[in-house]
């Protein structure tokens, strides 16, 4: 059972992979809680309850008060926030209740920004059940939720007070979500673990077939860079910025298609194959390199195709949150397991890049009709 400690200045945690973890839950939310009295809320998905409750109920002497927000990026508003909150209340949530999110990005964000704000704060922990959220989004506490003008707009750092990865919930992800969460694992290769990059190379069918063991293999490796960058950098002010490598693109992706067309873990694999193309326009890393690098993320694919024009997409790039002071910084490879951030992307050279990638894109579609 892998137990991977996160230390950062306002907050320290373990990170648990293993499975059966949701048979023992109500015993590690004692003692997590110093085995206080405390009233646990869960903040879940319809789909996910109707899935997992059985086993989540079976360790509790007294059922959880349950909080339903309906899956999918469109729900990660202000007004879901307020919604769970006003729910809350009217259960007697209070200063000594806990929250549980028990789903995937979405739930993840959206209960931890309600716990951040409610009361002024209450404790929550995360249950992630989609692999994204096990590998990436769980981790760190970034919260917050979503913007028409941008996604992730507006929220909090607020760190649980523990990650628990049951990897028997991956056995029942649709594929499309299984190899959306995949490119997360593919973005922690190319930025910092080049083992890792190898190792979703020479067995992407046993990891793209759910095998138990490779998963956990890969689930282990990713949550060790993002906890090591994190507990490097606990507020993005240098290091933890390379963890949004695809992202700024990926996010305009997302908005660009109303956060409907896209999960995503692919709108991140075609930023990242954005970025790859950035970083070879500069001369950062080699002809063979860039090919090595997009060639694992569309292994992991196939990426879902959008409608959206280069122009579009770079305008978009103007409300990333990671903008300082006008200027937009990208994370570009120097080599795989390697990366710089640059902050003096022109606008030509990123429309470039992306209409690079859309050509892609149009490219892989045809290939795989």
């Amino acid at each position: 059972m892998p137990v991977i400690a996160l230390k950062t200045p306002s907050a320290a945690y373990d990170i648990t992979i293993a499975s059966g973890l949701l048979r023992r839950l109500a015993p590690r939310l004692g003692k997590l809680m110093k085995d206080k009295a405390f009233r646990p809320f869960i903040v879940t998905s319809p789909d996910i309850w109707g899935l997992w409750h059985k086993q989540v109920l079976a360790s509790f002497k007294q059922a959880p008060t349950v909080l339903f927000l309906p899956s999918g990026e469109t729900r990660k508003r202000l007004a879901s926030v307020e919604s769970l909150a006003q729910q809350l209340a009217t259960a007697g949530a209070d200063r000594d209740s806990l929250l549980i999110a028990f789903g995937g990005g979405v739930i993840g964000d959206v209960t931890g920004f309600l716990a951040a704000i409610y009361m002024r704060g209450i404790p929550y922990v995360q249950i992630p059940t989609t692999l994204l959220a096990q590998v990436d989004s769980s981790i760190g506490g970034k919260t917050g939720v979503n913007l028409v003008a941008g996604k992730n707009l507006v929220g909090s750092f607020n760190h649980p007070l523990a990650v628990l990865a049951d990897t028997d919930i991956l056995a029942t992800l649709p594929p499309a979500q299984l190899r959306a969460g995949l490119q997360e694992s593919v973005k922690a290769g190319i930025i910092r673990d080049p083992k890792l990059f190898r190792y979703m190379e020479q067995n992407a069918d046993a990891i793209l077939s759910g095998d138990a063991k490779a998963l956990a293999h890969v689930v282990t490796a990713s949550v060790r860079v993002k906890a090591y960058v994190v507990a490097n950098d606990e507020r993005e002010s240098g290091l933890r910025m390379i963890l949004n490598y695809g992202h700024t693109l990926g996010h305009a992706i997302e908005a660009a298609t109303g956060y409907k067309q896209l999960l995503h873990g692919e709108a991140v694999g075609w930023g990242s194959i954005a970025a790859t193309h950035l970083g070879l326009s500069r001369g950062l890393i080699t002809q063979a390199q860039s090919d090595h690098i997009i060639a694992l993320i569309l292994r992991y694919g196939p990426l879902s195709p959008f409608k959206a024009a280069a122009a579009k997409l770079v305008a978009l790039t103007a409300s990333d949150k990671k903008n300082r002071s006008g200027t937009l910084s990208f994370i570009l490879p120097t080599g795989i397991g390697t990366v710089k951030i640059v902050r003096d992307v022109t606008q030509p050279e990123l429309l470039a890049a992306t209409e690079s990638m859309l050509a892609l894109m149009r490219e892989h579609t045809i290939t795989n009709d």
